[in-house]
């Protein structure tokens, strides 16, 4: 009889938001894959957890995620974490959920914490209709493109942003979307969280005034269409 495999959501900041379910399944399985043993073992160590650790990241998904699958049919149990939030979204995991399935593996979603999801029901912009991009593009052409897609499409839109690159998005965000109202969220569930809310202009100058620090979620109007 195969194993299984569960993708387990952490918490983002506050090592309080883990469920119930999640830390009864994290203590019984036989291997947890993360994304780095030092972040999850600080995890483990808050609920005197003590599942062995196997890292799984961008750079070693590719070779262990065979390796993984084949114990799992064997009859092994996996929890997939990531270093904080729902694994696959905009981090590892899906290369081991792929061969998983096609291996015929029972593959379980185990619900929790998410920064997009936070940032969006925070953000005051509508939320029957998004999309969620990830990061943009790193050159600033591609950027602008990515952007100018994300502006057709009629949907609330939400980002990941690095800190060190909040300032030129924020600056391609005006450009392309106008001076529209948008939402920034930073260090969600952690000491020093905070969401803004403003004009791209209004959120621009905050945060060139106050060199941007954490993990950053943009959430992005939808533009309503003029024309034909």
């Amino acid at each position: 009889m195969g194993g299984t495999l569960y993708v387990i959501a952490t918490p983002i900041g506050n090592l309080g938001d883990i469920t119930v379910r999640a830390l009864e399944i994290l203590k019984t399985v036989d291997v947890i894959a993360c994304e780095d043993t030092r972040q999850t073992a600080k995890l483990l160590q808050r609920y005197d957890l003590h599942t062995p650790l196997r890292r799984l990241d961008d750079h070693t998904e590719r070779a262990q995620a065979p390796k993984l699958v084949e114990w799992m049919a064997q009859g092994a149990s996996i929890a997939l974490v990531s270093d904080s939030g729902t694994p696959l979204i905009s981090d590892p995991g899906w290369l081991l959920v792929r061969h998983a399935i096609d291996a015929g593996v029972t593959v379980v979603p185990i619900p929790g914490p998410s920064a997009m999801l936070s940032a969006l029901v925070v953000s005051g912009l509508p939320t029957d209709r998004f999309v969620f991009e990830g990061f943009l593009p790193v050159k600033s052409g591609a950027r602008k493109k990515r952007l100018e897609a994300l502006r057709e499409g009629g949907r609330t839109a939400v980002l990941y942003e690095s800190p060190h690159r909040v300032v030129k998005t924020l600056e391609a965000i005006r450009e392309v979307f106008g001076d529209a109202q948008m939402s920034v969220s930073r260090e969600l569930t952690k000491q020093f969280e905070e969401t803004r809310r403003g004009s791209a202009s209004e959120l621009l100058e905050h945060f060139t005034a106050h060199p941007p620090r954490g993990e950053f979620v943009l959430v992005l109007p939808p533009v309503e269409r003029t024309g034909p």
